[in-house]
This record gives C-alpha cells, structure tokens and sequence, in this order.
C-alpha cells in the first residue's frame, strides 16, 4: 500500500531516475591516505562520521591536540555519504544515509547542534513536510485514504503519550505492538496497515513487534516535543550539491591538522589493558594510545568485524515491500529531475540486499507501475540501491531499541572498558539514538580529566 510524499528516506532505499534537467553539482575531492601521522598519540579516535570529529574538535578546545583521527574511508563523513546520480551532463548529488535534520528550533529555543552546524557552514536544505504533502495508492491506483492515514497518526501520537505514563508508574517497557493494543489501535485493513507502516516502521526501521515501546517514544519525544526537551516538529533534506558532509568537512578544516588525520585505515581489532589500547588495522599496522573513543556503528561491533581482546560480549545479535515513496522532481528540491526514491527497513532490506540490481529494479518498477495502472512507465534511465546491511563499515543505517531493554541496559552497551577504551556514537545516546550521533561529554570528560593531572 505504496505512499507518494515530499519527505526524505531513512533505512535502505532506491533510487530511480526517469527524465532529468541539466544540473552541474559539485564534488569535494577525496582525501588521500597521509602517512606522516601521528606516532605516539594520546587518544585514538576510531572512526571520522560526526561523532569521531566532534570529539576531536571537543579534545582540541581543551587543549588536548595529541590524537589521532583514524577513518577506513578516503573522506570524512561516515554515514553522510553521497553521490552522483543519473546519467553524464545530467546528474545530481544525493545522499545515500544520513540526509535529513531531523527537529530544529522553535524561536530562541534550543536548536539542533547539526542545524547549529548547517547553518554554520552554510548548507542548502529544504523543509520535508512528511504528513502534509501526501497522496495515497492501493493495489488498483490512486485512492484517497487519509481519513485512516490521520487516524494512524493520533494513534501514534496516544501511543507515546501512554509510554510516558509508564516510567512514573514504574511499569515495564514492552512491544510498540503491545502498546498499540493497550490504546486500541489494531489496524486490520491493508490501508490502516500501510498507514501504520508509515508511522512506525518507516521512522524506526523495524517492525512494531521488535521495538521498545519507551525507547521509540524518548526517540520521538527528545527530537520533535519541545515540552519534552525536543527541537521542533520540522524536517529539513540536505539538497546540497557539496554533499550533507560538508558540514563535518568543514568543522574538521578549522582545527584538523594533517597529522592528526589518518585515512583508508580499517580497524580489524582492538586490545586494551589498563595501560592502555592498540588498534591493529586490516594491514597490520598497529596503533597505540592510551586511551581510544571508539565511534563504529552499533551494526559493525553486532557483526564481530571488530575483533576484542580481551572479548568483549558487546550486543545481542514481507511487512513493507516498497511502502513509502518520495519525489525530488519538486520545486525547491530538484525540480525537472524526475528523480523518485523509495524506502524498504527491517527484515524485507535485508532480503532484497542480496538481490542483484536487475530484479531488485523489477520489484520496485512492478510497484510504481501498480500505482499508476493508465500510465505507461518506461524503465528508467539511472537506477541505484545502497546496501547498507552487508557493507563492514556500517552493518546498518542506524539503530533501533529492542523492547523491554531496560536503561540499565543501555548504560551497559556504551560502558568503558578498562576506563581506556571508550564508546561513541549516535546508539550510544538515550536521547537521540538513529538520529543524533553526539554522545561524547562522559568519555570526553574522563580523558581530559586524566590527562590534565
């Protein structure tokens, strides 16, 4: 039950272009590998997305500069990754994960520090309206079922509402399923079933079933609620022909010197002691530091591409085909493009990563030509689908909470090893897990504190 809407994708998605406009987008030039790092550095940082560069940049505002970046990519950026799209003479640069500012800021209330940082460095964005700008299809076309979309999303809204009456309560946590029964929202048609799709699954990547009725609520409370600590309830697509990186790019270029940056490095495995921790990389070079912050995604540590020595015991380790689409051949986006993507998460990305091209673009064709039944839709002319599961680099685009994980729980997953090897990153945050990747004062504090004595 597809959705055609002006909002950005989360997860896995497909890109598929049918006509386009010129364009003459810019690229930054990747970084080489420098090799006149530094040898003896204090602290490690193990990954350059955002979180390994602001803490850097937070490092070097204390006056701590003896560290050492280390990024398996030939640029910074980690899971703000972008590209070229569509044919030569005739192409755009979209983002393949990170591509949305989600929350912002209401008046002179707290702003979003990547919106702090977009605007720094001067990022062209548009508002994503996500429910506003909607049409609705089932199997036979175009059919009008916002009355069951708007009731979809009072149910969401009661959902996190009841799971904030559950902590002073001291109620367990449990499934979003479970909550969405205790509100009585027990969708039952295809078209309440796709309106439910797009509330949850489509925001979080996984299914009712899998996902922690609280958690997902702080998630949405801390981002959008403004009585809850949130931003706002907007939404802004990078459409930046620099790419969304070059908001980190750019931070890095202001205290970031070449010594301190060492790129096409993969980690394969990290030992650590109470003297300190070493990091061997993939061609065996080691590096040692007496403290590391370690900022992989919770994907690649879940995947064991990391080795641990000691062993570090880290994590545990057809709803949706094509649901959600969204158009760029709009004014202020890309109009003229003819560029549409579409998103797939959970359990059905992970089927169709296995997929050659070729039929994954049959799927999606045989849905959009579902949609459009009196409307001939010739194969397009450029087609793209990122596999973020089965890249060792990422294991996935973002993180989910699994019900019932209790906060005791989540301090367990980001705790310090031997007070030496440290963890960062976006699955690391209560507040704002899959969508800020900031977490950094607790391992930041400690360092400092340490190497200030």
């Amino acid at each position: 039950m597809p959705f055609m809407s002006t909002s950005l994708v989360r997860c896995l998605y497909v890109l598929v272009a049918f006509c386009a406009a010129p364009f003459a987008p810019t690229k930054a030039a990747p970084l080489a590998r420098n090799d006149a790092v530094l040898r003896n550095p204090q602290v490690l940082i193990l990954g350059g997305g955002v979180a390994g560069i602001i803490a850097a940049r937070t490092l070097h505002e204390k006056g701590l500069d003896n560290f050492l970046v280390v990024e398996a990519r030939s640029e910074l950026g980690g899971r703000m990754k972008s590209f070229e799209f569509g044919v030569p003479g005739n192409q755009v640069v979209l983002e393949l994960g990170a591509n949305w500012i989600q929350g912002t800021q209401v008046g002179d209330g707290p702003a979003n520090p990547i919106l702090t940082l977009a605007r720094k460095h001067n990022l062209t964005t548009q508002v994503s309206d996500f429910y506003d700008s909607m049409t609705t299809y089932d199997i036979n076309g175009r059919a009008d079922y916002l009355d069951e979309f708007n009731t979809a999303i009072d149910a969401y809204t009661n959902l996190t509402i009841a799971a904030g009456a559950r902590i002073p309560n001291a109620l367990v946590d449990t499934t979003v399923r479970t909550g969405y029964s205790l509100i009585n929202s027990k969708p039952e048609t295809a078209r309440e079933m796709a309106c439910e799709y797009y509330m949850f699954d489509w925001e979080y990547a996984q299914t009712p079933e899998q996902s922690s009725w609280i958690a997902s609520s702080w998630g949405n409370n801390f981002t959008y609620d403004i009585d809850h600590g949130g931003f706002s309830d907007d939404n802004l697509l990078s459409i930046d022909q620099r790419g969304f990186s070059h908001l980190i790019k750019g931070e890095a270029a202001e205290f970031l010197t070449e010594k301190q940056l060492l790129l096409n490095s993969t980690v394969k495995s990290i030992k650590y002691s109470n003297e300190g921790v070493t990091a061997t990389l993939v061609d065996g070079t080691k590096l040692s530091a007496d403290y590391a912050i370690l900022t992989f995604s919770l994907g690649v540590l879940q995947n064991d591409d990391v080795e641990f020595e000691p062993f570090a015991l880290y994590a545990d380790q057809e709803r949706g085909r094509y649901p959600v689409w969204q158009s760029l051949d709009l004014e202020g986006f890309f109009s003229g493009s003819g560029i549409v993507f579409v998103t797939v998460t959970g359990d059905y990305s992970e089927r169709i990563e296995a997929l050659p091209d070729s039929q994954i673009q049959d799927e999606v064709l045989g849905v959009l030509r579902a949609m459009y039944p009196n409307t001939t839709i010739p194969d397009p002319i450029a087609f793209h689908f990122p596999r973020w599961h089965s890249d060792p680099l990422y294991r996935g685009s973002y993180s989910n909470w699994p019900a019932s994980l209790f906060s005791d729980h989540h301090k367990n997953l980001r705790a310090t090893l031997k007070e030496r090897l440290w963890f960062s990153g976006e699955a690391m945050s209560q507040k704002y897990f899959g969508l800020s990747p900031l977490f950094l004062s607790l391992p930041v504090q400690y360092i400092d504190l340490k190497l200030s004595v």
